[in-house]
């Protein structure tokens, strides 16, 4: 029986790669430096922010870009413009909670992006019993040793787990770790056939449609 769901934040919970993509670009903005394009950055999607950014902005100053990217950060989560939660998304969650699954995330993003979705005011507090990410991990997404933590403080063995996002990457990890993973595909970000089949035991195009094939694997 899958006792825990595992879900990725970016693109899989809340739709955040456009977003990113503007943000990412005004930090770039006030470091002099030219805008990306979008097909850039959804080529790179996917990776840890500092690590990507090299790639997205060859040459950029990454101590300034960090400096400066988390009060834009901020600014863009008051405004209602990222990390946006859809409804049917949270009632998915409670639909979870509902079957008897823990409800965790794994996501590649710093402590300090995760911060606001881990308040005890937040919508997630009361659905989302823990969050793994890159303050609390050793390892990063697509390297499975990104779950060492979570299995062993949960005890949990990875049959016991399905992880659920919307990336290569993220099927290669949870593959590699011997999870069950879901490709959630509701951003249009990726295609199946993008994905290693050997590591998707289902897809859904929608993340509404995720309880139901939880319940027959």
């Amino acid at each position: 029986m899958i006792r825990a769901v595992i879900i990725d934040v970016d693109d899989t919970l809340c739709l955040t790669e456009e977003a990113s993509f503007h943000l990412e670009n005004e930090v770039l903005t006030q470091l002099g430096r030219p805008p990306m394009p979008r097909a850039l950055h959804l080529a790179t999607w996917g990776e840890p922010l500092l690590s990507a950014i090299t790639h997205r902005s060859p040459g950029v100053d990454v101590t300034r870009f960090a400096a400066l990217f988390p009060p834009a950060h901020q600014r863009y989560v008051a405004s209602g413009r990222l990390d946006v939660i859809p409804p049917e998304n949270l009632a998915t969650l409670d639909h979870l909670l509902r079957q008897g699954r823990t409800v965790m995330l794994l996501t590649s993003r710093a402590e300090p992006e995760v911060r606001h979705l881990l308040a005890p005011d937040h919508a997630l507090a009361t659905r989302v019993t823990a969050a793994y990410h890159q303050g609390n991990t050793r390892f990063r997404k697509p390297d499975p040793r990104v779950f060492d933590e979570l299995l062993s403080e949960t005890g949990l063995k990875p049959p016991q787990c399905v992880y659920v996002g919307d990336s290569p990457g993220d099927a290669l990890a949870a593959g590699g770790a011997g999870i069950p993973f879901i490709a959630c595909l509701q951003s249009g970000v990726r295609a199946l056939h993008e994905f290693d089949p050997r590591h998707v035991t289902a897809a859904v195009d929608s993340f509404p449609q995720i309880p139901s094939v939880i319940a027959a694997l």
